[in-house]
C-alpha cells in the first residue's frame, strides 16, 4: 500500500474528514479512551464512515509512525448514491446494468471484475461499506484503471439497496451453486444487477432471498466452483450478449 493512502493520527484524521476528504474505512485500536477518541468517533458515526478496532500489532504492521492507535485510509475513487444514480440512468434513456459485489475481499479479484464491468457497459459496481475489498493500488492496477471510470457505490445495507433496486424495476439475479436454474436461461435484457458473492461464503442469504431469480454456472470438471472474477465476467457478458440481440 502506498504511504499517501493513510492518514495517521487522532487530531489528523478528525481534520481529513472534517476537510471533505473521503474515508474508506478507519482502524483504531482496540480500548482506545479520551475526549479526542470521542470527537472522532461521533464524526465516524455522523458520516457513515466503516471503522474497526484491531489490536496495535496490526497497525504497527502498517506503519512505524506515531500513529497513536488510529489510521485512516484515503479513498482512492469518489462513491456514487446508488439512490441518486438509478433515476439518472432512466431519465438518460439507459437500460440500466448494475453489478452488486457482495463482500469480494480480494483485491485482486475485485480489480479483475472491475475491468471486465468496465468492457461490459456495466453502469455501476455496489460494494458493502464494511466486509469488501479495499480500493486501493492493487486493485486500480489490475482493474487497469477501470476503478476510476465506472462508478462504485457504497451501500451501508445491502438488504436495503437491494430492496430500492427491485422497487426501481430492476431485476435481481445472483449466482449461486445451490441454485436449479442456468445463467444463460434467464433474462438480462431487462434493467438488471447481478448479484456475486464473497469467494468463501457466496452471496448472503439475505440477498439471496430477495433476489428474482438465482442462477448457477454448469460444472462440468472435478474443481466444483469457478473463481469469482471469472464467474461474473461469463454472467456479464451474457448480460452483452442479450442486449446486443
Amino acid at each position: 500500500m502506498k504511504k499517501s493512502q493513510a492518514i495517521y493520527g487522532i487530531r489528523a484524521v478528525i481534520e481529513a474528514i472534517n476537510s471533505g476528504k473521503e474515508i474508506d474505512k478507519v482502524f483504531l485500536k482496540k480500548g482506545l479512551k479520551g475526549e479526542l477518541i470521542s470527537e472522532l468517533m461521533v464524526l465516524l458515526r455522523t458520516e457513515n464512515i466503516p471503522f474497526q478496532t484491531v489490536p496495535l500489532e496490526k497497525l504497527n504492521r502498517i506503519t512505524q509512525k506515531n500513529h497513536q492507535g488510529v489510521i485512516a485510509f484515503i479513498s482512492m475513487v469518489s462513491y456514487i448514491d446508488i439512490e441518486k444514480l438509478v433515476p439518472i440512468l432512466y431519465e438518460q434513456g439507459k437500460n440500466p446494468f448494475l453489478l452488486i459485489l457482495d463482500e469480494i475481499s480480494d483485491v485482486r479479484n475485485f480489480g479483475a471484475i472491475a475491468r471486465t464491468a468496465e468492457v461490459a457497459g456495466v453502469d455501476a459496481i455496489i460494494i458493502p461499506a464494511k466486509g469488501s475489498a479495499q480500493i486501493n493500488a492493487d486493485a486500480i492496477k489490475t482493474s487497469a484503471g477501470a476503478l476510476h471510470t465506472i462508478p462504485v457505490c457504497r451501500s451501508f445495507n445491502m438488504k436495503e439497496t437491494a430492496t430500492f433496486l427491485k422497487q426501481s424495476g430492476i431485476k435481481l439475479i445472483a449466482a449461486t451453486e445451490k441454485a436449479a436454474n442456468y445463467y444463460y436461461d434467464s433474462d438480462y435484457s431487462v434493467p438488471v444487477a447481478i448479484i456475486m458473492g464473497s469467494e468463501d461464503t457466496g452471496v448472503n442469504t439475505n440477498l439471496l432471498k430477495i433476489a428474482d431469480e438465482i442462477v448457477k454456472i454448469p460444472v462440468i470438471g472435478k474443481i466444483d466452483s469457478l473463481n469469482v472474477s471469472v464467474a461474473a465476467g461469463i454472467l456479464s457478458f451474457e448480460a452483452v450478449k442479450q442486449r446486443m440481440k
